[in-house]
């Protein structure tokens, strides 16, 4: 719009106006609630638990009895040296350190801390990568964490894992390797049957270690070429229920890669971070033996389920992908130059995680990966800049630091003990806990991305291990892999939001989605993933498994 004067006028905006990234209604309702919370009294159970001698699930330093008494140590260590020498040699008056209340006060104001950060990056009401920032920014300001180990918090081995794996991704994507992948995958599926039963399995195998969003991103066009060329070959204009069997069982088949191994996204990477930061790392391989025997039979009860619902509604006789692509196929170039350096490259750094394990880290092996990238001259820092999405790494960075600061502060140990407190009795204990774990993470991964979820339970559920004489790893992994379980909400993952985004007719651009097909179709998927993880892996091989020691 141009005014009498010539100049380019800009519509006014309200101050109040909601647009991504920025949503000042619902900044204003956080911050009026963080307040709230900051001038509320701590809980009387909050105020006993830091002043308890020894409590479980809490690991004191050397010489301290409570949690007031560790908070002390690490802030004020000459101080608190000084009183406790004074307490041994006469019962003389000292200068009061930091009491149970202020020490609890510090627990509640941690917990605020957290739910703001899970609210903003639930809501997006500012960009992820300013929230990200602001967790360290209010760890600073209340002094939840000493100054130096503020950016130590921030600096966990699994950020520099995810980050690597990020590029690793846009190493793969660059050079053509997961579509060859994908392609070669699709050019052995003959028909409806053995895309349920053969590819779903292999595919989230495979995104059980690459991608599941690159995969799902490459495969979507390649599967409308299949789902127009079949149409055509029929003689009819669309067929809704074949466009929701390709569309839906390929998006569900890889949000169930997850548990597969620690590569398979963000979400695992925290844990694996929790655990070490928790005193019980797990290596790649240990991982894999309690996660991947979930992965094929989960994509074939998937592939099952799509098949029944879906092929009976087919308006086409059958579809055979194998055809389509195999001139695709023929098309690709020789495997060879950069591709193949990549390649090798993925394998050796897959075979680093499995055979170095836990000694060497994730984080380590995969900056190795980068490295070996750029002297191949595979990637450039440009291609990183534009491919890895560095507001999702710092997100796992604040989540390691909400971490450190929840568990230090005895936050996440509260939380734990009010957890388990709600619970029923017969979910408070083994298995049960295990399960109605299982069952609030795959509820809450819907509602927000899978890593801010495991962001935010993972120092909660950890420490209910030694309050209900859990192994730790049962109930990190079982958080985990719910955490996959994002099917009936088109917000809960990527995977959904590329699928509903991309799954339209190529000729006509017509939608073959809309929202309510993620909760018809999802929600009894989520219902079939909580049954088999528990039946199948909780309830079942785990307890034919050894579990080390690591109480």
């Amino acid at each position: 719009m141009v005014n009498s004067a010539g100049e380019v006028a800009h519509p006014k905006t309200s101050v109040w106006a909601s647009k991504p990234g920025y949503k000042p209604v619902l900044l204003l309702i956080g911050a009026i609630v963080f307040a709230g919370v900051l001038l509320v009294p701590p809980p009387k159970g909050m105020i006993n638990l830091v002043s308890k001698a020894h409590p479980p699930g809490y690991a004191l330093s050397p010489g301290c009895e409570t949690i007031t008494d560790n908070i002390n140590k690490k802030f004020y260590p000459h101080a608190y040296e000084a009183h406790k020498d004074t307490e041994k040699e006469s019962h003389s008056e000292t200068k009061p350190l930091i009491t149970p209340t202020d020490a609890a006060r510090m627990a509640k104001t941690m917990l605020a801390i957290f739910g703001l950060a899970v609210f903003l990056w639930g809501t997006e009401a500012l960009p992820l990568g300013a929230t990200d920032i602001l967790v360290g920014v209010m760890l600073y300001l209340f002094s939840i964490l000493p100054i130096e180990q503020i950016s130590q918090a921030y600096m966990k081995d699994a950020v520099f894992f995810i980050f690597g794996i990020l590029v690793v991704a846009v190493g793969v994507g660059k050079t053509g390797l997961d579509k060859r992948i994908g392609l070669i995958l699709l050019s052995h599926i003959k028909n409806a049957k053995a895309f349920s039963f053969v590819f779903l399995p292999l595919l989230a195998i495979v995104a059980s270690f690459l991608s599941e969003h690159a995969l799902v991103a490459l495969l979507i066009p390649v599967l409308m070429g299949v789902y127009k060329v079949t149409c055509k070959i029929n003689g009819i204009e669309k067929d809704r229920a074949l466009a929701v069997f390709l569309l839906l069982g390929v998006c569900f088949a890889a949000n169930h890669g997850g548990p597969g191994s620690p590569a398979a996204g963000g979400r695992n990477a925290i844990m694996v971070g929790y655990l070490m930061g928790h005193g019980s790392p797990i290596s790649f391989l240990e991982w894999m033996k309690y996660g991947m025997p979930f992965v094929p039979l989960m994509a074939i009860v998937i592939g099952t389920y799509m098949y029944l619902r879906c092929k009976p509604r087919f308006q086409v006789q059958n579809v055979n992908p194998r055809q389509i692509v195999k001139a695709e196929v023929a098309k690709m170039p020789k495997f060879s130059g950069k591709e193949a350096m990549m390649a090798a490259i993925l394998v050796v750094l897959v075979g680093a995680w499995v055979i170095l394990g836990e000694h060497s880290g994730l984080g380590g092996p995969t900056l190795y990966a980068i490295m070996a990238m750029f002297i191949c001259r595979i990637v450039t820092w440009d291609d990183i800049q534009e491919g890895v999405a560095f507001d999702i790494v710092g997100l796992y960075a604040a989540a390691c630091a909400m971490g450190v600061g929840l568990s230090f502060t005895g936050g996440a140990l509260w939380l734990a003990h009010s957890f388990v407190d709600f619970l029923p009795d017969f979910m408070t204990q083994g298995d049960m806990l295990i399960i109605g774990v299982s069952l609030l993470t795959g509820t809450m991964t819907n509602f927000m991305s899978d890593g801010a979820t495991v962001a935010a339970l993972g120092p909660i559920v950890l420490p209910m291990a030694d309050l209900a004489y859990v192994h730790v790893w049962k109930l990190g992994l079982a958080c985990a892999f719910s955490s996959s379980f994002a099917n009936f909400l088109v917000v809960g993952t990527p995977n959904n939001a590329i699928v509903f985004g991309m799954g339209k007719d190529p000729e006509t651009g017509e939608r073959l989605l809309d929202v309510l097909d993620f909760v018809k179709y999802g929600l009894p998927v989520t219902i079939l993933a909580w049954l088999v993880l528990w039946l199948w892996t909780i309830l079942g091989y785990w307890q034919f498994m050894s579990w080390p020691d690591v109480f």
